[in-house]
């Protein structure tokens, strides 16, 4: 590994007008609070409720909570801090801590989406054989291989950008430390690791996404017909698991998958991935999800009359 003279990252950031970060540091701490409170609270539903503990589809729905929760934990604080205080740099370890930790859970979170997709497939295609497919312990081994591909490919993501030796500048064109932004400061030729950067993050995000389609495709077909009878229910599933999908993936492959068109459009879909769609997973999830809105009901209702019984026996 070559030694680099760079010792910390200056972010460019999202503005440099002092009332637009100011406004746009509400708009993050907002965000940020529907992220934890949102995402535990699905979390929270799905332990609390058995039956939603036991279905494979809200277990794999409580973990993805848990990797949204994570994934805003990364890069919301920081950026609201820098917004506020107008500090903009960042240590090199700090930023090669961010770099794995966004890419470790990204990529988790890929994969799981991809899990949730095979999930819903075998539950609509294969309805006879679904309790035996998707057994706990099998959800549970599926669940570890989604958080070891993630962190397969943070760590050679990690181990690409660490090679590289950084002599200055050390301004970074984005609000968070990224792979694309980091290879262009490097003060060597980076074609190569261009190269394997978009095979690695580009083409991940490429297959899951084409494995999504068409897993999605193919129940689309097997619904046509049955709307009538059980099909409508698992339509409106499907649909708000589609949306969630588009909104993670399409942003991952803008800035991955073609680097080298990459523009000032890339923070725009940088903050889908790391902001908004963990805040919209949470709203989807619930408002368009008619047994989690139900349990979270249930829960209310149960805390409530809990509370109130404590409080009429003191």
């Amino acid at each position: 590994m070559n030694i680099s003279r760079v010792t910390e990252f200056v972010f460019l950031g999202l503005s440099r007008s002092r009332p637009i970060q100011l406004l746009l540091s509400v708009l993050v701490i907002m965000c940020y609070a529907a992220i934890l409170c949102g995402n535990l609270l699905i979390v929270l539903t799905v332990h609390i409720d058995p039956r939603l503990l036991k279905s494979p589809m809200y277990f794999f729905l409580a973990n993805l909570s848990i990797i949204d929760t994570a994934l805003g934990s990364v890069v919301v604080p920081k950026v609201a801090t820098d917004l506020i205080s107008c500090g903009r740099k960042i240590s090199f370890g700090g930023c090669m801590s961010q770099l794995f930790f966004v890419h470790f859970l990204g990529c988790s979170e890929m994969f799981l989406l991809t899990l949730m997709a095979y999930d819903r497939y075998v539950a609509i295609c294969h309805p006879l054989t679904y309790t035996v497919k998707m057994n706990r312990p099998r959800c549970v081994r599926l669940l570890c291989w989604c958080w070891a591909g993630g962190l397969l490919h943070s760590g050679s993501q990690l181990f690409l950008v660490l090679r590289l030796p950084f002599c200055g500048p050390n301004e970074l064109d984005n609000f968070f430390c990224d792979v694309p932004q980091i290879v262009k400061l490097a003060c060597v030729d980076t074609q190569v690791t261009e190269i394997l950067m978009v095979a690695n993050s580009g083409l991940i995000s490429l297959i899951c996404f084409v494995i999504l389609l068409i897993s999605y495709a193919i129940i689309l077909s097997t619904l046509h017909g049955r709307f009538r009878e059980s099909g409508g229910k698992a339509l409106y599933t499907c649909s708000s698991h589609l949306t969630v999908v588009s909104l993670f993936f399409l942003p991952c492959l803008f800035v991955y998958l073609v680097p080298i068109f990459s523009t000032s459009l890339d923070k725009i879909a940088s903050i889908f991935y790391t902001t908004i769609t963990p805040f919209l997973n949470a709203m989807i999830y619930t408002l368009r999800n008619q047994e989690m809105k139900e349990a979270m009901g249930r829960m209310t209702k149960k805390y409530m009359f809990a509370h109130c019984f404590q409080k009429e026996y003191k």
